[in-house]
């Protein structure tokens, strides 16, 4: 099993975007951007499946979440997330490979469609696309919502998740620290910063018209990944998207809801292993990075 370095990146409100890299130094970089209210660690052990596969694999921690700078002024809008990923794709350099969950995603597809996007080798788009089921998005934003005086315990915490899950947490309670951290009150709050639920924020990424513009110029191959149980996007809007979409391919994985990761991460990261050794294999010879 190989073991990951942190990196640090430039450029968001002053401070530093904190990413963990997996897999040997000059491969094919694949790089894992999470869904709104998450950190990097929700990709759980997908960033070491694909790293020991031979990729370089990035699971960065976005704007105002986990350790990366949080913007003094509360402007994450999609645009401006889009033009700080912009900067990491071209210091990643070429071949790359763009993995996006729900937040992840959106900004994702609002960045290829800019006139000064680097081109990339494969786009993921997980449980998100253009176009998303109006009930399922709001129950994520009443989730994000909820508690922002935060929990009195990790307990409690967990409590509050498998409620929104339908079914209790699994695994140790203790990985829960790297979602929360305590504050100076003694309560775990989540460790993104409240204000991205703020409705300015919010309401700028409601841009369907906007993501399907953005993406109809992309002639990178690429996979939408949908859960079957998902609430967020339909059947019926992964296949739309991936009608307009000249090199897309759609892979509904069983018994995951919106949280693919969590719910199904082996199958997960084996259906994007699967589509990377097809279209950006790990042997492919790397173009000039930083």
């Amino acid at each position: 099993m190989s073991t990951f370095e942190r990196r640090e990146f430039s450029g968001f409100a002053g401070g530093p975007l904190v990413a963990d890299v997996y897999g040997p130094v000059g491969a094919p970089t694949v790089l894992l951007l999470h869904g709104g209210g998450q950190t990097r660690h929700a990709w759980g052990r997908a960033a070491q499946t694909l790293g020991d596969a031979g990729w370089r694999t990035v699971a960065l921690d976005l704007p105002g979440h986990g350790d990366s700078a949080w913007a003094a002024d509360g402007d994450y809008r999609i645009e401006v997330l889009a033009d700080t990923m912009l900067r990491i794709w071209r210091e990643l350099g070429t071949p790359l490979a763009v993995v996006g969950a729900s937040l992840g995603g959106l900004i994702s597809m609002a960045a290829v469609g800019r006139a000064d996007a680097p081109p990339i080798n494969a786009l993921v788009l997980v449980d998100i696309a253009p176009r998303m089921e109006e009930a399922g998005v709001e129950r994520i934003v009443s989730f994000m919502r909820a508690r922002p005086d935060g929990f009195a315990s990790l307990e409690e915490a967990a409590q509050h998740i498998a409620d929104y899950r339908g079914r209790p947490m699994e695994g140790p309670i203790e990985g829960l620290k790297k979602n929360l951290r305590l504050n100076a009150q003694g309560r775990w709050v989540w460790h993104w910063d409240p204000q991205l639920m703020s409705e300015a924020n919010h309401n700028h990424r409601r841009d369907a018209d906007g993501y399907e513009r953005a993406l109809r110029g992309l002639q990178a191959p690429t996979l939408l990944l949908r859960g079957q149980r998902s609430d967020v996007i339909s059947e019926e809007d992964a296949r739309a998207l991936v009608q307009t979409l000249p090199q897309a391919r759609f892979v509904d994985l069983k018994g995951a809801g919106h949280m693919i990761a969590g719910d199904a991460n082996d199958a997960f990261a084996a259906s994007v292993a699967d589509f990377l050794h097809e279209v950006m294999p790990p042997t492919q010879s790397p173009a000039s990075r930083t």
